[in-house]
């Protein structure tokens, strides 16, 4: 209403990240909750000793929470910060606000969760937030009056857009400071929660949840749209079993947040639950809102058939598609190459036309001249009763130039005193679920590393495969 461009920061990153964020994008005001106040506070300083001189200080802006220690909120007005309800008493009741003379208009800045390098800024426009916060309930069935619980960071691509389709909607917001299992199950039995949104690693811990953490059975049918990663059919498996009803969803950031979704079709609900789980976990079509969706050839750049099989780059192109990278000739230009917008993802087409992802394009395996999917690894070692997550990598090999290298973090229950038995084990798993040249050739246990959204960072282990070295030719 005042013509600013929002910028939600992620609180899980480091000061000194924030300090690049808050001077790459030239912030004017900077709101933050008293819980975070010494890290936007570290992030000021880094900026200030950066400057040479030259710092010219955001209004830092403090929001107050009862809930919280007031200590933290006095130390805040003792810096000098505004509180957030007293800065609202300074403006003009009588302001008369005028909506953006272009829909072009810039409506918000998010950087994009750093998986692989620097982060990006993606500026998008009013007309694309407009059409995605009425094409999420849409295409979710989302109806007037829904409790919406927010396990979902508004900071990760404006909380999908739900931000706005929930005002849109006369919906209820339901917050929490911490996302748990308790804490979701609680939300459901108190408030009704109807709907919410998590990535993959989320849902894993609502289904991996200690029995007293878990209030079941589910008092009512919650809704759950999941996108942020390509969810294991397992997952899906489990959460539909728990009363959980999952929509699946696929996008970037660069597109708003969600902008493709495995329409759940009637002849499904007739078929054993792990084939309606592998087939929802496929990304789907596009979203009423998105103009073209499609998988052409990194080579020639045209569509590829629709067999399930021929691999090709997802693209995208409509209204619904950010204005582009802040202040990055370069990167736009090749993302926006030939009229597109590439995703760097790499997928198939079905026959009956919804895509389903495969890798990375930087993600692939090339071993003995094969392609591998480390998706399909990934979702196959899911499927193990010891296996929390797992994320595959490619690792040197004497003999196939590469073969898959796997980092598994186990369940917590699960005996780890011997874990060259538990590899060979998962190995033997492996062999009964996948061709053979697919089966990873080495296993590593221990935790995942992940981005402050929860997406697991593969340069991290693709750098830890690295120090490994090779695997050795074996000698017969």
């Amino acid at each position: 209403m005042c013509g600013a461009v929002i910028n939600p920061v992620n609180i899980r990153l480091n000061a000194s990240t924030i300090a690049f964020l808050l001077g790459h994008s030239q912030c004017a005001i900077v709101i933050v909750d008293q819980e975070f106040f010494t890290l936007a506070e570290d992030s000021l300083k880094i900026m200030k000793e950066k400057s040479q001189g030259h710092f010219n200080p955001p209004l830092l802006v403090v929001v107050a929470d009862e809930a919280c220690d007031l200590e933290a909120l006095r130390y805040a007005l003792g810096q000098g910060a505004i509180e957030y309800e007293k800065f609202l008493e300074s403006g003009d009741p009588d302001f008369a606000w005028k909506p953006p003379q272009d829909e072009w208009q810039s409506i918000a800045l998010g950087y994009t969760s750093c998986t692989t390098a620097s982060p990006k800024g993606v500026v998008l426009h009013h007309r694309g937030a407009y059409l995605m916060s009425l094409s999420n309930p849409l295409v979710w069935g989302m109806n007037e009056g829904a409790i919406y619980l927010w396990t979902l960071p508004m900071f990760h691509c404006n909380g999908w857009c739900f931000t706005w389709a929930l005002a849109a909607l006369c919906g209820t917001n339901i917050c929490l400071r911490q996302v748990t299992a308790k804490g979701v199950y609680s939300a459901i039995a108190k408030h009704g929660v109807t709907h919410f949104c998590a990535a993959p690693v989320v849902l894993n811990t609502i289904v991996n949840a200690a029995p007293e953490d878990t209030i079941l059975p589910l008092p009512h049918v919650v809704h759950v749209m999941t996108a942020g990663a390509a969810p294991p059919p397992a997952v899906l498996f489990a959460m539909s079993r728990k009363g959980f009803r999952v929509t699946h969803t696929y996008g970037l950031s660069e597109t708003y947040g969600p902008s493709t979704i495995c329409a759940w079709k009637p002849e499904w609900d007739s078929l054993p639950p792990d084939t309606q789980a592998r087939l929802n976990a496929r990304q789907g079509v596009r979203y009423t809102t998105l103009e073209c969706l499609d998988v052409i050839s990194t080579k020639t750049g045209e569509p590829v058939p629709a067999d399930g099989k021929t691999m090709g780059e997802i693209v995208m192109r409509g209204n619904i598609v950010m204005k582009g990278y802040l202040k990055n000739p370069k990167e736009n230009e090749e993302t926006f190459a030939n009229g597109w917008f590439h995703s760097g993802d790499l997928g198939v087409k079905h026959q009956d036309g919804y895509i389903e992802i495969k890798d990375r394009s930087k993600d692939i395996i090339i071993s003995g001249g094969e392609n591998i999917s480390s998706v399909k690894v990934e979702n196959s070692l899911c499927f193990h009763p010891a296996v929390l997550e797992a994320s595959v990598v490619a690792r040197a090999d004497e003999r196939w130039g590469e073969s898959p290298c796997a980092f598994v973090t186990l369940k917590p229950e699960v005996n780890k005193s011997d874990e060259q038995w538990l590899a060979e084990e998962i190995m033997k798993f492996c062999k009964s679920k996948m061709p053979a040249y697919w089966v990873p050739k080495s296993v590593v246990f221990g935790p995942l590393p992940k981005t402050a959204t929860g997406k697991i960072q593969k340069h991290v282990l693709r750098g830890k495969a690295q120090q490994l070295g090779f695997v050795k030719l074996r000698k017969l």
